[in-house]
C-alpha cells in the first residue's frame, strides 16, 4: 500500500521467530521498555502486536522515531479498546452477581481516538489511525481462555485478583455469554480490534499544511451553495 521501497526495516517484536520467516532481512527488537534501536539507522520500523503492553506506549514510539532516518516510516499494531469486549461484559456482570464485587480481569486498551494522538505526541508527521475487528469462535469459555493464554495475553494487571476464583463466576460467565452473544453454529464470538498507527519522520520534502487564509478558492463554490455568516 506504500509505493517505496524500504532496505532497512526494524522490527519490534515479542514473535521473532514468526518475523524472522516473513522478513529475513530485518532487524528484530526485544519489546523492552529500552528499545535496542540505534538513532537514524532505520526506514522502517514496525512495532508488532505489543504496544498495548508497553508500560510506556508514548517513551516506546519516540524510541521509534528516534530511530528512523528521514522520512521514514513507522507502522505499530496493537490491540484496541473493543477487544474482548463480549468476555469483559460477561466475566464483570458474573462476578457481580456471584460475589458482589468486581476485580480487573481484563487490561484497559487504548481508543482509536487516543491512539493516533500518540504520533503527534512522538514527533511523527502525516498520522494516521485506522482499525479492524476481527472475530473468532469458540467452543465455549474454556477454549478461548485456552487460546487467550497460548497467545500470552493473560492478565498481567497489578490489581488483579490474587486467589483463585469462585467456579461458579465461570460457569455463570459461561451462560451469559451463550445467552448474549451465541451464533447461529452455537460458537461464542471474541472480537480483537487491531489498530494500525502509521506516521513519518519529519523531512523537507513531505507535504505541509498550506497557510490558513491562502485558499484560492471557496468551499461555498465547491458545494454550489451560499455562504452565510454567523449571527453574532
Amino acid at each position: 500500500m506504500v509505493n517505496r521501497t524500504f532496505t532497512s526495516p526494524a522490527i519490534v517484536t515479542p514473535f521473532a521467530d514468526v518475523w524472522a520467516k516473513a522478513m529475513p532481512e530485518a532487524r528484530l527488537v526485544a519489546d523492552n521498555d529500552t528499545l535496542d534501536l540505534d538513532e537514524t539507522a532505520h526506514d522502517l520500523v514496525i512495532h508488532a502486536m505489543c504496544l498495548h503492553w508497553a508500560n510506556d506506549p508514548v517513551g516506546q514510539l519516540i524510541q521509534c522515531r528516534r530511530a528512523l532516518r528521514e522520512d521514514g516510516l513507522l507502522i505499530a499494531l496493537l490491540l484496541g479498546g473493543q477487544t474482548l469486549q463480549e468476555l469483559r461484559a460477561v466475566l464483570g456482570q458474573a462476578e457481580i452477581e456471584e460475589t458482589g464485587g468486581l476485580s480487573p480481569r481484563i487490561a484497559p486498551m487504548g481508543e482509536i481516538r487516543d491512539l493516533g494522538a500518540l504520533l503527534q505526541r512522538a514527533g511523527l508527521n502525516m498520522p494516521v489511525a485506522d482499525s479492524l475487528t476481527l472475530t473468532a469462535q469458540y467452543r465455549d469459555l474454556r477454549h478461548l481462555m485456552h487460546d487467550l493464554r497460548a497467545m500470552g495475553e493473560t492478565n498481567a494487571l497489578t490489581g488483579r485478583l490474587r486467589r483463585p476464583s469462585r467456579k461458579s463466576i465461570f460457569y455463570r460467565a459461561e451462560a451469559l455469554y451463550r445467552d448474549h452473544f451465541r451464533d447461529h453454529d452455537g460458537l461464542i464470538p471474541a472480537s480483537f480490534e487491531i489498530v494500525g498507527l502509521t506516521g513519518w519522520a519529519p523531512a523537507d520534502s513531505q507535504p505541509k499544511p498550506l497557510r490558513p487564509g491562502s485558499a484560492q478558492a471557496r468551499l461555498a463554490d465547491a458545494l454550489n451553495t451560499t455562504e452565510t455568516k454567523l449571527p453574532d
